[in-house]
């Protein structure tokens, strides 16, 4: 052993023991530096063989792989999905800690291996590769903490065994020259780990690698705080929490809450805290929840170690997040609060012995609860505090008798009392945890829904129930008598024993205390008129008259007395007002009110049929109407009332225990009623017509077709469809009363002053209102054509009503896509209509109105969506109703001035992107069917929407390009493909041809007006083409001659009726057929003249329009007009064979159109013709 002593001192070995040594450590170290290099190139997809190992350098190496790496496929092993790759990440670290470990005692320190690896992974970690980056940064961090962790786990047992076994002396100075050397030689490595890998891959375009750098440099300051927690290396965690990515942001917060957990560490953190605390509470608010959470987690330990740390403001900032919608936040938030605010208590309360009730320990602590809820000023969310606080402060918050203490007991001496306030929102919270521990989960908004409970937490909730219900059935009463006056406070502590175990009354032998809670109900009832205590006291009875439970007859005994009451002084009452005639005493009204109330907050929960309130509510709503001064609240309620007398009607005869006299009176009694609602809408008060119309909407909708539905069609004479005038009065309330500006809504609340919250409850209830509409649209109720004057309002009050007739369109287009289009043409329309009443016939279309009207069917058009299939016919029909309503009013100035609505078609056009190719040209011909030959020549301004919706039709459509007269292309391609194809002789049956286009049957379905027959075409000899001439745009258009009258006389067929129309329609059909049969000569006569040589196969082929030889006659015609024409660039020459796989010529429709399309075209325009 004396040679590794003299190694360790300096002292020279001899040759031969330093060759024995060094080769075989040398033979060891060479094979595992190998295996870790061929393990490395396995995670970069990469082969390192044993010649590239002892012939290469790194950057060889890495130069190499980088070369054979596949870069198209992006995969490699960390990144790919699947069973074998699942667990790679995990097992190559594993491989990486073996490594280490086999190497810890000798090997790791001998300056070669580990510089080696260090340099690989180096170099690999600055590659362009994402993969090389990637996995030798996860190597290099990871080979970086298992070094580390190896050293700090050396100890005197642990590091040279061998040692053992000579003197203490040479023990303790190896060891301490073994320890020191190690010592520095590990942070020389992690050193230039750091510098060559971390300090470049911390800012990486990658996240994920950015994320494996702070992960590991937490880990790192953790474990080796001497050498790495020092601002040096804090700084970058501090820079990047200000990181684009959440996971990388999460990383940061994760690491520094290992740093904080330790106490002994919080000293050398105090210069990081006060540097980036800002920015660790501003994570807070982050928009990764995750993040969020685990900021506010970082600020309860950081709160942990010191409390002078966060200010006021900071911790404020954290204090409101308990209301957050986001549970996961509310909870870490409550912690944080709990920990600032509850956690403090004096040393003298352990030591003391536990008291209960007032005396108690969480006295002090619910008071605290109720001070924050109070300062916070969210009085209605106090269920989102509770359930924030849940989880670690449960024990306080059911401490019910600490509670029922605070509110009943009388202060102690020197103990400030409770204010009204303060009793109000205690009684608030008590509520919320009693609902929150006997229902088991947080409140609405909060969580997907309810989970389902452990065995654990079921038996919680019992146990909790059960010392709820015997706390609060002796409590109750006591509390009811002593608050009775207050309304806000009954009300919530009458909804207790909804929450109760009803069992308990009987086990418990507390029946004289249910008889106490009884008196206490019938006293509220009798002494409050405020609609929420009434309906709170309602839903107890019905709580409480639980036929399970044996306490049903005793409760039920007593709601029957306090109804009977109730109901015999209400008719008493009843009678002695309508006697009064016009000028009712007040007092008799206000006794009349007061019992009303109660008897409708009772029926709601409750069947009050056998009392038959109905004919009185009856009489007094028909007295009103009558008179016309009946208080405004007594027809609200006597409607209510009814309302609800109709329903609990309705509930009994669908049993089917009823007679069919019961039927048969329900039947009447509810069309009776609905003609009282509907005399009501023109009530002078809004109040009095909101609720009518409420109602009306309720009952039309209940009494729909669809009350039939699920095998009650026994329930059949109760269907009731509303005439037209009802459903006239219901859309004028809507537009009236929904449809309005904000002012003038707030001038008609009867003086409700202008602030911010009656807006928002105002809009509210408009919402409401227009929201009980559109169900009657959607469900079928009302006509569908009455949703048009809800959907003009579409763009106006978007922000107000956007998103209702937004899915009201999606609905109704779900149950009949052809009636919608209808509905939202016919919107357009009435605006359209709207703004010629405003602005006259001769309006700029670049005004704000008509801008407006193209935007709103913009917009319209983008709720079609994308599947031209399936909104084919609707879209079809969308079009033909335009078309009718451009061409319906004609100018009175005569037939050379354009229809008054021709402007429409600029409307129109914003649809044309929805049509499918086939049937833009269906429409088109549809179009010119409106058209007379003056029209199509016209150029005027006042034209141009005619001109742009057409453009819209030929543009994308089936590549045609169209004449000013359909007939020109039409016949055109007829021609030529009779050469091309022969006729097959058969004539489709009428069935097949009113069946070979959806498009088509709503044009024959709906024919108006007659077209002249068309003219047989002259059969053409030749099928030779010429050379297509360029064209411009201008002269692209295909124009029409004109003709002499003696002409049009000559072609006009004698049996043909003219159209019945507003402008009788030329006959350029026959116009048409003569031009093509005198350009068809002409090209005779000019083919014999040039003589042969065309038919060649290097001749390229023509197309030659049929205008082309008319320049001179024609140019003034197409002058300013700009079609949407495409030119076609052939190659020079072809051969025959080549031809025919070119791009067919998109001038010529014969080339463009196969045979089924063309079968289709002339099927399509021999329909027009019949």
């Amino acid at each position: 052993m004396n040679w590794l002593v003299q190694h360790k001192l300096g002292t020279p070995l001899s040759p031969e023991l330093s060759i024995n040594l060094y080769s075989c450590q040398f033979c060891y170290l060479m094979l595992l530096l190998f295996k870790t290099y061929q393990t490395l190139s396995v995670m970069f997809i990469g082969v390192v063989t044993g010649e590239m190992f002892r012939n290469m350098q790194n950057s060889e190496i890495i130069r190499k792989m980088t070369e054979e790496f596949d870069e198209d496929s992006g995969d490699y092993p960390l990144t790919m999905a699947g069973p074998q790759w699942k667990k790679f990440k995990s097992s190559f670290c594993e491989f990486i800690g073996v490594l280490v470990r086999q190497c810890q005692y000798s090997i790791i320190y001998d300056e070669y291996m580990m510089d080696t690896v260090i340099s690989l992974l180096t170099g690999l970690s600055d590659s362009q590769v994402r993969a090389f980056r990637h996995t030798s940064t996860l190597a290099g961090q990871y080979l970086c903490c298992f070094v580390n962790l190896n050293f700090v786990l050396i100890s005197p047992n642990t590091a040279l065994p061998l040692f053992t076994a000579y003197s203490n002396d040479y023990n303790e100075l190896l060891f301490s020259l073994q320890l020191q050397e190690n010592q520095d030689e590990i942070e020389n490595m992690m050193n230039a780990i750091f510098k060559g890998v971390f300090v470049h891959r911390y800012r990486d375009a990658i996240a994920e690698i950015r994320a494996i750098c702070i992960e590991e440099i937490g880990v790192w300051m953790k474990m080796y705080s001497d050498a790495f927690l020092n601002d040096s290396y804090l700084k970058y965690v501090g820079w990047t929490m200000h990181d684009k990515q959440g996971e990388v942001r999460l990383k940061c917060l994760t690491a520094l809450q290992g740093l904080y957990h330790n106490r002994e560490l919080n000293a050398k953190l105090e210069l990081f805290t006060s540097r980036f605390k800002d920015r660790i509470v501003s994570m807070t608010l982050d928009k990764e929840y995750d993040v969020a959470v685990q900021a506010i987690k970082l600020l309860t330990l950081v709160l942990h170690s010191s409390d002078e740390v966060l200010t006021a403001e900071d911790c404020e900032s954290v204090y409101h997040l308990v209301y957050s919608a986001h549970r996961p936040v509310a909870v870490a938030a409550g912690e944080f609060l709990f920990k600032k605010l509850f956690s403090h208590r004096d040393p003298e309360d352990d030591s003391m012995p536990k008291r209960r009730g007032r005396q108690s320990v969480n006295a002090n602590l619910i008071k605290t609860a109720v001070f924050f809820f109070l300062e916070s000023e969210l009085h209605e969310h106090a269920a989102y505090l509770v359930d924030s606080m849940w989880d670690c402060a449960a024990e306080i918050l059911k401490d019910w008798e600490c509670m029922i203490s605070l509110l009943l007991d009388e202060p102690l001496p020197g103990e400030e009392a409770l204010t009204d306030r303060q009793e109000t929102a205690l009684i608030e919270i008590m509520l919320c945890t009693i609902r929150q521990a006997a229902e088991c989960h947080p409140p609405v908004g909060r969580g997907t829904g309810k989970r389902v409970l452990t065995a654990k937490e079921k038996k919680t909730q019992l146990d909790d129930r059960t010392r709820m219900t015997e706390l609060f059935a002796i409590a109750l009463p006591a509390l009811l008598a002593k608050y009775s006056v207050d309304a806000e406070k009954v009300t919530n502590l009458l909804q207790l024993p909804q929450f109760f175990d009803l069992e308990i009354y009987t086990t418990g032998r507390l029946e004289k205390h249910l008889d106490s809670l009884l008196r206490q109900i019938r006293e509220i009832v009798e002494k409050h008129t405020d609609t929420d205590v009434l309906e709170a006291c309602s839903k107890t009875y019905h709580a409480l008259c639980n036929e399970e439970f044996t306490i049903f007859n005793r409760v039920d005994i007593a709601r029957s007395q306090l109804l009977d009451e109730q109901v015999d002084k209400f008719n008493r009452l009843l009678e002695d007002f309508l006697q009064e005639g016009e000028d009712p005493d007040e007092d008799d009204a206000y006794q009349v009110l007061s019992t009303l109330k109660r008897i409708t907050a009772f029926h709601n929960a409750h069947d009050l049929s056998k009392w038959d309130l109905f004919t009185s509510n009856y009489k007094l709503l028909n007295t009103g109407i009558e008179n016309g001064d009946m208080p405004e609240q007594i027809v609200i309620h006597a409607l209510q009332c009814t309302h609800y007398v109709i329903l609990w009607s309705l509930a009994k005869v669908s049993e089917g225990t009823s007679k069919k006299v019961d039927m048969l009176t329900l039947r009447k009694q509810m069309r009776a009623f609905c003609l009282m609602c509907q005399r009501y809408l023109t009530s002078v008060n809004t109040a009095v017509k909101e609720q009518a119309f409420t109602i009306l909407c309720d009952l039309l909708l209940i009494f729909s077709h669809q009350i039939i539905s699920g095998g009650r069609e026994a329930l059949e004479p109760l269907v009731y469809t509303p005439e037209a005038s009802l459903q006239s009065d219901l859309l004028n309330f809507i537009l009236d009363h929904v449809f309005i500006d904000q002012d003038e809504d707030s001038n008609s609340t009867d003086g409700q002053q202008d602030d911010e919250a009656s807006k928002i409850e105002a809009l509210h209830k408009r919402r409401n209102l227009l929201a009980a509409y559109c169900k009657l649209i959607i469900y079928n109720v009302v006509e569908m054509n009455t949703g048009a004057d809800i959907f003009k309002q579409y763009m106006r009050y978007y922000n107000d009503y956007g998103d209702i007739i937004k899915e009201t369109m999606s609905k109704t287009r779900q149950i009949d896509k052809i009636q919608c289009a209808k509905t939202l043409i016919l919107s357009l329309q009435q605006l359209f209509n709207e703004m010629l009443s405003d602005l006259g016939p001769s309006f700029d279309r670049s005004s704000s109105a008509f801008c407006g009207i193209k935007e709103l069917a913009r917009r319209f058009s983008l709720t079609f969506g994308l599947d031209q299939l399936k909104t084919r016919e609707a879209i079809a029909m969308l079009h033909k109703d335009g078309i009718e309503f451009a061409f319906k009013e004609p100018n009175p100035q005569g037939e050379g001035h354009p229809p008054l609505n021709l402007a429409f078609l600029d409307i129109l056009s914003e649809f044309s992107s929805k049509l499918m190719r086939q049937d833009k040209r269906t429409v088109h011909m549809y179009l010119e069917r409106f058209m007379t030959f003056q029209m199509a020549l016209q150029r005027e301004d006042c034209w141009l929407p005619l001109i742009s919706y057409r453009n819209s039709l030929q543009a994308g459509g089936d590549d045609d390009t169209m004449s000013v007269v359909s007939g020109i292309s039409s016949r055109g391609s007829s021609v030529r493909s009779k050469k091309a194809k022969p006729a097959t002789g058969k004539r489709k049956l009428p069935e097949e041809e009113s069946s070979s286009s959806s498009t088509e049957v709503w044009m024959n379905r709906e024919q108006s007006m007659q077209t002249p027959i068309m003219m047989p075409s002259p059969h053409l000899t030749s099928t030779i083409m010429r050379e297509p001439k360029r064209l411009r745009p201008e002269e692209s258009y295909m124009g029409v001659y004109t003709m002499t009258p003696d002409q049009q006389q000559q072609h006009t067929h004698p049996q043909t009726p003219q159209p019945q129309h507003h402008q009788t329609p030329m006959d350029y059909n026959t116009q048409v057929t003569w031009m093509l049969a005198q350009r068809q000569q002409q090209e005779e006569v000019a083919r014999h003249r040039r003589g042969t040589g065309l038919m060649e196969d290097d001749e390229e082929p023509i197309v030659e329009d049929v205008m082309m030889s008319s320049e001179g006659r024609i140019e003034d015609l197409n002058e300013g007009m700009d079609f949407d024409t495409m030119d076609i660039d052939l190659p020079p020459s072809k051969n025959r064979r080549e031809r025919s796989e070119l791009k067919p010529d998109f001038f010529d429709p014969a080339s463009i159109m196969d045979e089924s399309v063309r079968s289709t075209h002339f099927l399509g325009y021999d329909a027009f013709q019949r």
